[in-house]
């Protein structure tokens, strides 16, 4: 089971942390990707993570300001995101992947959360 939360409305400019907690004993195994859907708009890869958090991967449009972390004892991933805007609007979804030893961004993930709602207002 993937659960997000810390979604929310937040002004141009500002700052919110998604949380994505992940129900696998194995958490520490596993890939996370983190993806934003707008109304209208195709869902698209943000960022991810690997297994052991070594390797991070950032769209261009969030490089620089969005920062993906775990935690694999708390079996948590994260994905904190500054200088928001409006453009960052979107359900925001954690996926994970059973991927141990990923030196990549896995193509495709088993596991999807619900989402959670980001606002960013101008």
């Amino acid at each position: 089971q993937v659960v997000e939360s810390g979604g929310g409305l937040v002004q141009t400019g500002g700052s919110l942390t998604l949380s994505c907690v992940v129900s696998e004993a194995t958490f520490d195994y596993y890939a996370i990707g983190w993806f934003r859907q707008a109304p209208g708009k195709e869902r698209e890869g943000v960022s991810c993570i690997n297994d052991d958090g070594s390797i991070t991967n950032y769209t261009d449009s969030v490089n620089g300001r969005f920062t993906v972390t775990r935690d694999n004892v708390e079996s948590t991933a994260y994905l904190r995101m500054y200088s928001l805007k409006p453009e960052d609007s979107g359900v925001y979804y954690c996926a994970a992947l059973l991927y141990p030893g990923g030196r990549t961004c896995p193509p495709e993930y088993q596991f999807w959360g619900q989402g959670t709602q980001v606002t960013v207002s101008s």
